[in-house]
């Protein structure tokens, strides 16, 4: 055979089994809709989550984080609401006052000790977790990050708004007005745990704040901070 027949030859086949490759690379892009690695995927969503937990911690974690933000104030303690509203009737209004402004206190200033606790959950992610989450609802990292990190945020955040609470005299404040309450007639005495009640509301303000971040990178390119987030969330 000719020399130059061969070459044609196998040129055809190399050119031959190119286009088969890239054939093979669109038809799987139009099947799955995947245009980024698996590991682009795992990689920029973590960035984009630990973006949003930076974000939501500092906010909340700020001056008046919990107390001026209508969404995730903490309220006095809704299984005790009679206390407060008794407590008002006889005029200590103020000090019913006083204890839930150091109740938000306390929770904005231990939320400032959220965000490793969430990051260090956010890098066990794996990466059919990744996809989930691109895929999902515009509150999946959220939602995922509550399956996730709620019992370890519980364990870790109670002590640290536990101290808080004791820092910001809201702990004092709750047992001056309790124990106010408990001298009353014809009241029921009540002594809930408010360690528990703050260390919940605490945790639920900061997936609130990290739910809204979460939904601007979703839906805002300007949000996306890197090429890799601009990358993995143009996918969707």
């Amino acid at each position: 055979m000719n020399k130059s027949i061969v070459l044609i030859f196998c040129m055809t086949i190399i050119v031959t089994f190119s286009q088969a490759q890239i054939s093979l690379k669109k038809l799987k892009k139009a099947v799955t809709g995947e245009s980024v690695s698996t590991e682009e995927v795992a990689a920029g969503l973590k960035e984009a989550l630990t973006n949003g937990v930076s974000k939501g911690s500092d906010l909340v974690s700020a001056l008046d984080g919990y107390y001026k933000n209508p969404e995730i104030k903490i309220p006095f303690p809704p299984e005790v609401k009679q206390v407060e509203t008794k407590l008002r009737q006889v005029g200590m209004g103020s000090e019913v006052d006083k204890f839930i402004l150091a109740l938000n206190r306390g929770a904005e200033d231990a939320a400032k000790e959220a965000k490793p606790i969430f990051v260090s959950a956010i890098k066990q992610m794996t990466i059919q977790d990744a996809w989930s989450i691109l895929r999902g609802e515009k509150d999946a990292a959220t939602q995922y990050l509550k399956k996730t990190t709620t019992a370890q945020l519980t364990e870790k955040f109670k002590p640290i708004i536990k101290q808080s609470l004791e820092k910001t005299n809201a702990t004092k404040y709750y047992s001056d007005l309790v124990n106010a309450y408990n001298k009353l007639p014809f009241v029921q005495k009540v002594n809930p745990n408010l360690d528990d009640y703050a260390t919940q509301k605490g945790i639920d303000g900061l997936f609130v704040m990290i739910a809204k971040e979460e939904k601007v990178i979703r839906e805002d390119p300007a949000a996306r901070t890197s090429d890799l987030l601009k990358k993995v969330f143009s996918q969707k």
